[in-house]
């Protein structure tokens, strides 16, 4: 079993279990590492229905999560991390590593959200991008890759979040040079800096797909351009922390890629994806 997920959600945001719960959860999937990575908080413009961190919880989520890593010594490795959203003020206080994520863009005044539902992210495409399914991704991809050069963060998370509700290409084909060309673009600025890509399995745990993201294309252009990549689960359970790590290594070993990159007490370092069999 892989060894590590570093994208953990728990009650202080949208995810459905305590911090401990979850942290029996990796053990119990095999797990010897697990990351926290909560929702930063967002305002309640862009969040009306509370799915991120409220701003007031933060000291007590890092207070919990760092009890955990003591009292869970030597049965698995904790880390105390965050996923940083585009819309969020940085971090106040320091933290292992950051997931530097976008979920949704600002257009005419509204926020468009990539993530909450299928029928919203169709709705905002008709009414702020006149059903131009390329021209809201290419915004998406735009942020992704201004996020990832400002952020700071060690991870980028989803690369690809636009195309979450779109399996078997129901909504746009991702094989059209407007949308390959706009990922591309974005990936090369996004690739300014030294950062690590998750291969993320999460839509497949809650229904939305059936492989991971980032699409093969995206990983081949990462490899070819020496990149690094990670395996994450995007847990918002105790029973998906390590959700189709095996064929998240397969996607990895198919598009060129050997390795993956884990945090330990002294940063990150590569482990062979055959870890993950």
């Amino acid at each position: 079993m892989f060894p590590q997920n570093l994208h953990t959600h728990t009650v202080f945001g949208d995810g459905a279990h305590t911090p401990e719960e979850m942290v029996r959860g990796a053990i119990s999937s095999g797990l010897t590492s697990l990351g926290f990575s909560e929702h930063s908080s967002l305002p309640a413009e862009i969040d009306p229905e509370g799915w991120t961190m409220e701003a007031g919880r933060e000291e007590a989520y890092r207070a919990e999560v760092l009890r955990l890593r003591e009292a869970y010594r030597g049965r698995l490795e904790i880390f105390l991390g965050l996923e940083l959203d585009a819309d969020s003020p940085g971090p106040r206080e320091p933290y292992d590593y950051i997931i530097g994520s976008v979920h949704g863009i600002w257009k005419d005044g509204c926020y468009l959200s990539a993530d909450t539902s299928p029928e919203s992210f169709v709705q905002g495409v008709r009414e702020h991008f006149g059903g131009d399914y390329y021209a809201l991704t290419a915004a998406c991809f735009q942020r992704e890759a201004a996020f990832a050069l400002e952020s700071g963060c060690q991870i980028v998370g989803h690369f690809d979040l636009a195309a979450k509700f779109n399996e078997g290409g129901k909504l746009f084909d991702e094989s059209d040079p407007r949308y390959v060309r706009a990922a591309l673009e974005a990936l090369e600025t996004a690739m300014g800096r030294d950062v690590i890509f998750e291969i993320n399995t999460g839509a497949i745990s809650r229904g939305w797909r059936t492989a991971p993201y980032p699409a093969p294309f995206l990983l081949k252009a990462i490899r070819e351009k020496g990149g690094r990549i990670c395996i994450t689960s995007d847990s918002h359970r105790r029973d998906t922390t390590a959700w189709a790590f095996p064929e998240a290594a397969a996607l990895a070993e198919s598009c060129g890629f050997r390795e993956a990159w884990i945090l330990t007490e002294d940063g990150f370092r590569a482990v062979g994806l055959d870890a993950c069999r």
